[in-house]
């Protein structure tokens, strides 16, 4: 059994995310999702939070070998933890290679877990989750960016955030 995980902050999940989650599901026998949880960062959804977010995307798209969790360690680690051995990261243009490239291979060398990356459809290419919170600040339509049910929670969560600045 091969068993792989995607790792991220999913803060929030997008349809970009998605879309290389469900295509990871069909190569490998077990998908881990994990939400890896960063205390140097400020997220704007608790862990909880985008854990749930991507099950209910995930199970609405039937992505039966996929499983969500999260971690606050390394990833390496979690993948010891479930046996896998392979990272799966979605590249949407140059600089993400570069970012990406560095944390490969010092994945490699913790643990001797390899990293596959696979491009990112060009319709989603230019949605991060950066670009999708913007957006959203300034009034934007993120609908078909993010799941269904992260728009109205997009929205909330940037009134709170408004709130606490007046």
């Amino acid at each position: 059994m091969t068993i792989a995980v995607c790792p991220g902050s999913y803060d929030p999940v997008t349809a970009g995310h998605l879309d290389v989650i469900e295509r990871s599901a069909r190569f490998f026998d077990e998908v881990h999702v994990v939400v890896a949880v960063n205390a140097a960062k400020t997220p704007m959804f608790s862990e909880a939070t985008r854990v749930d977010v991507i099950r209910r995307a995930l199970d609405k798209a039937g992505c039966k070998n996929v499983t969500v969790s999260s971690t606050d360690g390394l990833i390496t680690d979690y993948c010891k933890k479930v046996g896998a051995t392979v990272i799966i990261k979605g590249l949407r243009q140059n600089g993400d290679y570069e970012a990406e490239l560095g944390m490969a291979l010092v994945n490699r060398k913790l643990a001797g877990i390899e990293t596959l990356f696979l491009p990112a459809d060009p319709i989603l290419e230019h949605i991060s989750s950066s670009i999708v919170k913007d957006v959203a600040r300034h009034g934007g339509d993120v609908t078909g960016m993010v799941p269904d049910c992260v728009v109205p929670m997009l929205a909330d969560a940037l009134a709170e955030e408004r709130q606490r600045k007046d």
